[in-house]
């Protein structure tokens, strides 16, 4: 088919607040013949939109297409006999027509020339706005609930916050394992929406003691693993409410980055302590496969119900707003950009 010599993108010139996220013509970057081409529809907002715009992450050229996370529908396929012959090329079904889900920083423009491990085709039944919702937290949730910390019948697990995108879905892997899920949130329409999503007990962090509570819950215990969202303003406090030889799993930067920390912090309760990135969880087609199949069958069987909180528009003014309530603490389950129809 044809293209457009140029489309449109949200971008930024360079890393900064958030005057600097602008929308703009960019040429429109042709397939290299190992990629899909994806006429986006959805994008999925998530705070690491916001690292990659302030300069906590490295960003390679500007200017920077912004945007890790999205959904739309293939209009090319690769052409290298080498990808069309690959095993997990040809398992996925890949076809022009096709509803994927995409994971690759520059998501929110018009079309995305993308290596074809980084989409995943979306059952039949999972639209492509719930795609969008649910891949990037989705598969952080599975993969840190299964690798950082392999979740089981029995444990307590702990979750900063809990009422958000991905603490929802944290909440119900957990609840789906058979643990019991404690977590914090800000107000109580957020501890109900968490409950409802498989929380048993949640934490109002603003007007509960978090520690005299999960001892009260955990008869003085502690809990098996935690998985922290929020980072250095929880981070000294995760220690007072693991229990011995438990995990903490450092997921985000929510209020900033864990500082730097001495290894003995770590002796007293024998402590494992990991800071995984989902990436690195799904780098080879076996691994992507793996999980996206097994995330996007709970999708579409309603194990793992997926919570849109709002969609905004594909404007520069739309993208600020989704980063100003994103870390403003006001919304409860995804973000969405609506790049076309």
């Amino acid at each position: 088919m044809a293209y457009p010599a140029k489309i449109q993108a949200i971008n930024i010139p360079k890393q900064g607040d958030l005057d600097v996220i602008e929308k703009n013509e960019i040429p429109f970057a042709r397939a290299d013949p190992t990629h899909l081409i994806v006429k986006m529809h959805y994008g999925g907002v998530n705070f690491i939109d916001t690292y990659f715009r302030k300069g906590l992450y490295p960003v390679k050229s500007f200017p920077a297409t912004l945007g890790t996370e999205g959904a739309g529908i293939i209009v090319e396929l690769p052409t290298d006999e080498s990808v069309l012959n690959h095993e997990h090329f040809k398992k996925r079904g890949y076809a022009i027509g096709a509803k994927v889900a995409t994971y690759q920083l520059g998501a929110y423009q018009e079309y995305i020339s993308i290596p074809w491990n980084n989409a995943y085709p979306l059952p039949e039944s999972v639209p492509l706005r719930t795609g969008a919702a649910s891949l990037t937290q989705g598969l952080t949730a599975l993969t840190f609930m299964t690798e950082a910390h392999n979740v089981k019948k029995g444990e307590t697990i702990f979750v900063h916050t809990v009422a958000g995108g991905l603490g929802l879905i944290f909440a119900q892997i957990a609840k789906l394992r058979g643990a019991t899920v404690i977590g914090t949130t800000s107000t109580p329409e957020k501890a109900e929406l968490a409950k409802v999503h498989g929380a048993d007990h949640v934490i109002l962090y603003k007007d509960e003691d978090i520690v005299k509570r999960v001892k009260e819950i955990t008869n003085g215990e502690g809990v098996d693993a935690i998985f922290d969202g929020v980072g250095k303003d929880t981070f000294e406090l995760d220690f007072e409410i693991i229990k011995r030889k438990g995990t903490l799993v450092s997921v985000g930067n929510a209020s900033g980055a864990v500082p730097p920390f001495p290894p003995l912090k770590l002796t007293p309760k024998n402590l494992k302590l990991l800071r995984p990135t989902m990436g690195n969880y799904v780098v080879t087609p076996e691994e992507l496969t793996f999980y996206c199949s097994s995330l996007f069958a709970s999708v579409a069987d309603g194990s793992i119900k997926i919570n849109i909180f709002k969609e905004y528009p594909f404007t520069a003014d739309g993208v600020r707003q989704t980063q100003i309530d994103l870390t403003g603490g006001k919304t409860t389950g995804k973000l969405l950009i609506k790049i076309s129809e």
